[in-house]
């Protein structure tokens, strides 16, 4: 599982990027941004269903650690 995650993860930050150069490189005469950008909504939006879809299946559990100090 926490593998899983630790690859979605590099796959988003890879794309975000990629996008980043494409951005500096092109200009705007291309859509490689455009498409490097849309892949990393993508890659999120993938992630985000797999962690709630585990959560549901009972994969993954809450830890229990507390919101506020005591």
């Amino acid at each position: 599982m926490h593998v899983i995650v630790a690859i979605a993860f590099v796959l988003i930050l890879a794309s975000l990027f990629s996008g980043l150069y494409f951005v500096m490189k092109d200009r705007g005469r291309s859509n490689r941004a455009v498409n490097a950008l849309s892949l990393r909504i993508g890659f999120s939006i993938l992630l985000f269903i797999f962690i709630l879809l585990s959560y549901k299946l009972g994969w993954i559990h809450p830890n229990g650690i507390a919101l506020t100090q005591r």
